[in-house]
């Protein structure tokens, strides 16, 4: 098989890559481990920023998007289980959010796919990529028992945190940083009425999370060790540790009922530079991973398919500029993400070695948040993102 573009991964940056290089007249190959259901499956983020709503509108996804989606104009912070402010970041970033869940960005994305005949191989095994050094690479991998090879002009790797694409660099090319915390987030999926506003907490038992996917289904989080597993969290048990830590206020508004998916995750942060290696370039998880609490990881993913797309398209028209400072235009997006993720996570979340001395600390810098319109200007640009 020969393409322009080879795509390793198709969640939602390898999808969304092949649909903004098919606008381009660009013809790509999309090649992806798991099965075409096991990717739709996933459950994952739901808050978009701006920008990303309107990259996904422009590569023509508007349609579900702007029904279904939930536009949010604030959010809300709480700590104690008593205290709560509302930051209107509309207001003091001159933009909102949206939530709508990935898994419908993903159905929205393959049925585009489809109806463009886009080139998609589920259940790919054993994918290598070779020769990115070269002008002419080239990728392997197994179906049905067969060998199958692609050659192409350049690789896009998409295919996610533990994928092939990033071991090609040499360690020698490559510089990692990393960052594990000492605890994981509870995640609950319940068919009941969400919270109107996103509801962070900050609370001595841990931190808590109330969002939402749609008006009928609620995504809740409770900070976990990484030592408990799901068998042990049981609904009541979820539901009360959720409602003592959020306010009490916001806590008599939550519906709770039967979860219909539960499961943990563990938090890093994760940067790998550079993002591009010879005609090999990283876009999404597999060049970068945030802790969910700055809501930045799909985001990031739809910024990077984004610079790529257009450095691509520059890059077919004779000019190899964008495509040359892919890597150095990405990571400074990507740095600024990560640092607010970073900071969100030490600000609302305790650790097992705080003390109530640290606690006290956090609490304080609530407080300063909530009087001050400065600081809350500040992380209502962070958090609603920069413009691309």
């Amino acid at each position: 098989m020969k393409t322009q573009v080879a795509i390793v991964g198709g969640g939602p940056a390898g999808s969304l890559l092949a649909l903004l290089l098919h606008q381009q007249g660009i013809d790509s190959i999309v090649v992806e481990r798991q099965s075409r259901n096991y990717v739709l499956g996933r459950i994952r983020a739901g808050v978009l920023e701006w920008t990303s709503v309107e990259v996904l509108r422009d590569a023509g996804l508007s349609d579900r998007l702007d029904i279904e989606g939930h536009v949010h104009n604030s959010i809300k912070m709480g700590w104690r289980g008593e205290s709560v402010m509302s930051i209107d970041v509309a207001r003091l970033a001159g933009k909102p959010m949206m939530s709508y869940g990935q898994t419908m960005i993903q159905e929205d994305l393959y049925a585009a796919g489809d109806a463009v005949d886009a080139n998609f191989i589920f259940e790919a095994d054993e994918v290598q990529i070779h020769d990115v050094r070269t002008d002419a690479p080239w990728i392997t991998f197994k179906s049905s028992g067969e060998t199958v090879r692609i050659d192409c002009d350049v690789v896009a790797g998409c295919d996610g945190f533990h994928g092939v694409s990033r071991t090609v660099i040499p360690d020698s090319a490559k510089t990692e940083y990393e960052k594990s915390y000492p605890f994981g987030w509870l995640g609950v999926l319940s068919e009941t009425p969400p919270l109107p506003t996103l509801l962070y907490a900050n609370h001595e038992n841990g931190f808590a999370l109330c969002s939402q996917r749609n008006e009928m289904l609620s995504r809740y989080y409770v900070q976990c060790s990484l030592e408990d597993t799901v068998e042990q969290w049981s609904d009541d048990r979820f539901w009360d540790e959720l409602l003592t830590r959020v306010p009490n206020s916001e806590a008599s508004q939550i519906v709770t009922g039967p979860s219909i998916e539960k499961s943990i995750a563990p938090l890093r942060s994760y940067v790998v530079e550079p993002l591009q290696w010879g005609r090999l370039f990283l876009a999404g998880d597999a060049a970068h991973i945030v802790p969910p609490t700055g809501a930045k990881g799909l985001n990031l993913a739809i910024a990077d398919v984004h610079y790529l797309s257009l450095a691509l398209a520059a890059h077919y028209q004779g000019d190899p500029k964008l495509l040359e400072a892919y890597s150095a235009t990405a990571l400074r997006r990507v740095w600024s993400s990560v640092r607010f993720s970073w900071y969100m996570t030490a600000l609302m979340h305790r650790f097992p070695e705080q003390t109530e001395f640290d606690q006290r600390a956090q609490e304080e810098d609530l407080i300063y948040l909530a009087g001050s319109t400065a600081a809350q200007t500040s992380l209502a640009e962070q958090y609603v993102g920069l413009d691309l």
